[in-house]
């Protein structure tokens, strides 16, 4: 992504805050709403109304839980950027790494180093294929040399043989 598309640093964790509490209230809400339909009694109504509770008390929730990974996945990203001084897939990476390892300080020190190299395979993953897909985009519109014609590649295999 083009660093200069991208809001300044302080604005950028609001808004990744916003967006990742957006993605897990709507993604929560799913996902509960369907557990909470097949955990309620027996009846179309009943279903029905456990899916509503179950949405109700759990989807805010979720997207609380995404909004802190979002804020703090954004905070890492933003000070690596400025201790760095340049943007590249590394800040992201290590920011992945700092975030899973903060959000598991609580459960000790194998859950932390554990956290933080999940944190990084994932985003180095995402990092990888977002390279991927650039360069494969990037591929689609080179411009075409004459020398790249078929039927320029045609002619000249006739000339070479003949």
């Amino acid at each position: 992504m083009d660093e200069y598309m991208r809001n300044p640093c302080p604005w950028r964790i609001v808004d990744d805050c916003g967006g990742a509490f957006t993605m897990g209230l709507i993604g929560g809400s799913l996902f509960q709403g369907i557990k909470g339909y097949r955990n309620a009694p027996i009846g179309l109504n009943k279903r029905l109304l456990g899916s509503m509770a179950a949405i109700k008390e759990r989807g805010p929730i979720t997207g609380g839980h995404f909004a802190v990974w979002g804020g703090l996945f954004s905070t890492f990203d933003c000070t690596l950027v400025h201790l760095r001084g340049k943007e590249d897939p590394w800040n992201s990476i290590m920011s992945g790494a700092l975030t899973g390892a903060t959000l598991a300080m609580r459960q000790g020190t194998a859950s932390v180093i554990t956290s933080g190299v999940i944190g990084a395979v994932f985003l180095g993953l995402i990092e990888g294929m977002s390279i991927l897909i650039t360069q494969f985009s990037a591929q689609e519109f080179r411009p075409i040399s004459p020398l790249d014609m078929p039927e320029h590649m045609g002619n000249q295999q006739q000339q070479q043989g003949g």
